[in-house]
């Protein structure tokens, strides 16, 4: 890597013991300089830079990625790199310290620095007293990613997910006992889609594929048994949603539909995209997808030979299994919970929330009026696995996450066991419960109007977001005083139950924040309730 190609201003930058000494160098003519890994560095700055030469010091983790992260908080702030030099830590082997001598003014260098606290520990050598040492990372930095020994990278942004995309299983490559593993045509037609999946990015629409009459054979064998089931063993969300999906997207016996097509309507519904992919994608990077809504999903299907069964997930099962429940909006949290949950996580965590995501999104069931109802997509794209589960009573149990995600996941038979929930709603509470326990020294939140996960890691970033929160929650207290108002038997007490459930907060701090800082609490508070004197009546 290499820098501006200017001159530098000479600094003399070496340690002594635990700190660090700066002198001045006098100047003196220096090649086009570019990035430096030595023990000490000298540059020179010519004349015509002016005085606005700053120079300022981080460390960062040894790992992919942490200084190009680092980098752009000065592009962030149009600052002028001149030279970067950077040196093992003699703290700690696992990271190194970067010098970058800049050019800006003071309030933008103050800026500067400021931002740069916020992601590693940063000191100004403007300011700087020789001998002092490197302040250490603070304890909820998101330095180089938030690597507190080795965390894993995720994905910031939704164009991130196109380096997120490890195919563990199948894709072109097809074993031994794969039903069409000795089918030379079939083979041929899994590289072209793995090759539709392997170039798409982020943005494009997804090709449409011209299906097969064999193709389309296969997933009217499958389709036409399954709608046979639906309408006594599937959740009502999923029912409900069936109607739209032949309207928008075609859903018919003779018809494969378009990922592109489903994709637009879900989108609408619920803000989820789908994305192909060339075949089982790795836990982790299957999770992040869902952490930005997205899903992603296969094109190809399984082999005509045998209709009924498939090693791996195919459009006959994303679309029949995954796709009328991803248009359900309390479904399409509970899946994004899930995957956000998932980011920075360990890998053991990992196994885990992959486990969980297993017995609930795929193989899940829950109670509706007084029967089982399933709205796992493994379930509701199998007819074998469906008609047994539904009929093994002794395998079902209720869904308690920390046993279940000890359960063993079986691929290519029926399933042990399988969970239950009286609700989504229940389901999503349990997760939640189990997310929060997940060890990570921050939190994180998707925006959707960046697309992006913001990651919650000091007191600055979560009081910008409860800012934000307050004025969703002015417009809440608004409506409920005028719903009332026209109808006095609506329930204010419980609509306004749910927004403390599960937010544990201190009493005395709202008596404590100062006057004129109330924001809409007093409209909040002059919400009427059908129900002064009674206590939350969940």
């Amino acid at each position: 890597m290499s820098a501006s190609g200017k001159g530098l201003l000479g600094l003399w930058l070496y340690r002594t013991g635990e700190g660090w000494a700066l002198k001045e160098a006098p100047p003196r003519a220096q090649p086009p300089v570019s990035v430096s890994t030595c023990s000490s560095g000298v540059g020179v700055m010519p004349d015509h830079l002016g005085k606005d030469l700053n120079s300022v010091v981080f460390s960062l983790k040894n790992q992919v990625g942490g200084l190009a992260r680092a980098l752009q908080v000065f592009q962030d702030l149009d600052v002028n790199v001149l030279h970067i030099e950077s040196r093992a830590s003699s703290r700690r082997d696992s990271e190194f310290e970067i010098l970058v001598d800049v050019q800006c003014d003071e309030s933008r260098m103050s800026r500067l620095v400021a931002a740069l606290r916020r992601e590693v520990a940063a000191i100004n050598l403007a300011h700087f007293e020789g001998g002092a040492a490197l302040p250490p990372p603070t304890p909820l930095s998101a330095a180089a990613s938030f690597d507190f020994g080795e965390m894993p990278w995720f994905p910031r942004k939704i164009s991130d997910l196109d380096d997120a995309q490890r195919v563990l299983m199948y894709g072109s490559e097809l074993d031994a006992d794969h039903p069409g593993f000795k089918d030379p045509v079939y083979r041929k037609r899994r590289e072209q889609f793995s090759d539709i999946a392997n170039s798409y990015k982020y943005g494009q629409p997804i090709p449409r594929v011209q299906y097969t009459p064999e193709e389309i054979k296969t997933w009217g064998t499958v389709f036409r048994e399954l709608r046979k089931l639906y309408v006594k063993h599937a959740c009502q969300e999923y029912l409900e949603n069936w109607p739209q999906l032949v309207k928008y997207c075609g859903y018919r016996e003779d018809n494969i539909p378009q990922l592109e097509d489903v994709n637009r309507f879900l989108k609408c519904k619920t803000g989820f995209q789908l994305r192909p992919v060339a075949g089982y994608l790795s836990p982790r990077d299957f999770l992040s997808g869902l952490a930005f809504r997205v899903f992603h999903c296969t094109q190809y299907i399984r082999h005509s030979s045998d209709p009924f069964y498939t090693p791996e997930p195919d459009c006959c099962h994303e679309l029949l299994g995954h796709m009328p429940l991803l248009a359900n909006p309390s479904f399409a949290q509970f899946s994004q919970e899930i995957g956000l949950a998932s980011l920075g996580a360990s890998d053991n965590d990992i196994d885990k929330l992959a486990t969980l995501y297993f017995f609930t999104v795929e193989f899940g069931m829950c109670k509706q009026d007084g029967q089982l109802r399933v709205y796992g997509a493994g379930l509701l794209s199998s007819v074998a696995e469906l008609r047994h589960a539904v009929s093994a009573a002794h395998k079902t149990k209720r869904f308690d996450p920390d046993v279940t995600c000890r359960e063993e996941c079986i691929i290519t038979a029926f399933q042990n066991a399988y969970y239950y929930t009286d609700s989504f709603e229940e389901a999503k509470d349990k997760m939640r419960t189990f997310a929060g326990r997940i060890q990570r020294p921050f939190g994180v939140r998707y925006n959707p109007y960046t697309q992006s996960v913001e990651v919650l890691s000091n007191a600055e970033k979560i009081a910008a977001l409860v800012s934000e929160l307050r004025g969703d929650l002015c417009i809440v207290s608004n409506a409920l005083r005028k719903i009332h108002e026209q109808d006095e038997t609506v329930d204010v007490a419980s609509l306004t139950s749910m927004l403390h459930k599960g937010i544990e907060l201190d009493p005395s701090a709202a008596s404590a924040a100062p006057p004129g800082d109330q924001g809409c609490s007093s409209a909040a508070a002059s919400a009427p309730s059908s129900q002064p004197d009674s206590p939350n009546p969940q």
